[in-house]
């Protein structure tokens, strides 16, 4: 038998095949770490004014608001 490669999922592959096999439990944990990792978060220097961080709060909108905007 052919181990599963479980990183080559997405996260609802991953998920429907845990359901699917509910005593795989590589499978189970798999999917527990994939929902608890965290995206890396960005830093800013203590320095920055509070117009800088304005704009930098301003920035992080609109790129939010492009990526669910459909094309």
């Amino acid at each position: 038998m052919s181990k599963t490669n479980f990183d080559a999922m997405s996260k609802a592959e991953l998920r429907a095949y845990v359901i699917a096999h509910q005593d795989d439990q590589e499978a189970f944990y798999a999917l527990a770490d994939r929902l608890t990792a965290k995206p890396p978060s960005a830093t800013y220097p203590a320095s920055m004014t509070p117009e800088e961080i304005h704009k930098a709060i301003l920035d992080i909108i609109q790129q939010k608001q492009r990526r669910r905007s459909p094309s």
